[in-house]
């Protein structure tokens, strides 16, 4: 047991400090994201709103992704990093505790686009900061160290949040969201002072290419945004298919989602340690990922047990851990031939696009042909999805031959 630990603790050695507080501040910021999880089920049960209406929402909520992707990618590679990820935090905070007051339809679309379009602009920031301050050796791990924040602060919210619907109702969780973004915003201005950081790996090209005659990374872009449609079920049908199918409690929903998480923190930088000496490739190792989610949906139309949806979880969430760090990195891999904030904000707008047209057709799936047929169509998708990386893994082998 104590090789195993040690084992463990080995595997986050090396990574420099400012990676560690974009950690913990990620940590702070996603520990109150607890409305996401629920917001399918707030939208539909708190507010009263048809699938139509919800799938309608998600819209807005993915084109604010988009826009703030793009915008944060913009302005990075204007005025920096640090400012950006400084205003997107502060301000979203206040956009969160707003948003609890917002009842119609059409206030709705708007205030999830405006809040998204704000929240988003951080995702290209971070990713930037995290690379500068990345050796490249350690790129992939620091990448993992990010997400295993995340997914620590979602293990954590949605079990907490399940509770806070239960005592408080949702409007609690617009308030712990708000206050949980301000909060990450005066650290960030605390331990991330650019001025004394340690800049490790900042990379400018006096000729940078642009990003639109990168083939290669297009193709990528295509597979990335349709896994992106398929995993993002997670967040907005699955949850309701939890409650409609198996009438699971919003504490069960949020300790099965927040089970996911606790699982990423145990196992996922030891995993991708192991695969990050494997000999396999970054492309070959998206490949396996995302067969891998695959089956998460398929196993769910084999029997009605309650159990399958754990089974389900479990091949989603290695999936998952396998997918996002590797495909990570070889967006900044790519990223370094021209400019970074314009890389990693199409990288960023892949899932963006994923929430405008995943939710919207998971919802309208699930009303006209049911939650079994709709599994089969994410089945399609994803398999979609992995031909476009096969077809990415040939090019490359083409170009390396010549």
């Amino acid at each position: 047991m104590k090789k195993l630990i040690s084992n463990y603790v080995a595997t986050f050695k090396g990574l420099s400090k400012e990676v560690w507080w974009l950690s913990l501040i990620t940590l702070i910021n996603r520990a109150g994201t607890m409305v996401i999880p629920f917001l399918s089920l707030y939208l539909k049960e708190g507010l009263g709103f048809t699938f139509s209406d919800v799938g309608l929402i998600m819209v807005f909520f993915g084109l604010g992704s988009v826009a703030g992707s793009k915008l944060g990618g913009y302005l990075t590679d204007k005025i920096g990093y640090y400012k950006v990820m400084q205003v997107s935090l502060f301000c979203t905070g206040i956009l969160f505790v707003l948003l609890q007051y917002v009842t119609s339809l059409c206030g709705f679309c708007i205030s999830i686009f405006i809040l998204m379009t704000v929240a988003d602009t951080f995702r290209p920031a971070m990713f930037v900061a995290l690379s500068s301050y990345s050796k490249p050796e350690n790129k992939i791990r620091s990448v993992t160290l990010i997400r295993l924040a995340i997914n620590l602060g979602f293990s954590a919210g949605p079990a907490v949040g399940g509770i806070i619907i239960t005592t408080l109702g949702y409007n609690g969780l617009f308030w712990v969201d708000g206050v949980t973004c301000v909060l990450a915003t005066f650290l960030l201005i605390s331990v991330l002072n650019p001025k004394k950081a340690r800049v490790i790996d900042e990379v400018k090209n006096e000729n940078p290419i642009s990003v639109y005659s990168d083939k290669l990374f297009w193709i990528f872009f295509v597979a990335m945004a349709l896994f992106g449609i398929v995993f993002l079920q997670y967040f907005s049908t699955i949850p309701l298919y939890y409650r409609d199918v198996h009438h699971l409690t919003e504490f069960e929903i949020g300790l099965l989602l927040g089970a996911n998480g606790f699982i990423i923190f145990l196992l996922e930088m030891p995993l991708v340690k192991s695969l990050e000496d494997s000999k396999h490739t970054k492309i070959m190792l998206m490949l396996f990922g995302g067969l891998l989610v695959t089956i998460s949906f398929i196993v769910l139309n084999i029997t009605s047990w309650v159990g399958v949806l754990i089974i389900g979880m479990f091949f989603m969430t290695i999936g998952e851990m396998i997918m996002f760090p590797f495909s990570n990195a070889y967006a900044m891999e790519r990223a370094k031939k021209g400019s970074q904030g314009q890389y990693m904000s199409w990288y960023s707008i892949s899932f963006s696009l994923a929430h405008v047209f995943g939710h919207f057709s998971g919802m309208h799936l699930v009303d006209q042909i049911g939650y079994d047929n709709t599994w089969y169509v994410i089945f399609g998708l994803s398999l979609l999805s992995g031909f476009f990386l096969l077809l990415l893994l040939y090019r490359t082998k083409q170009l390396q031959k010549e």
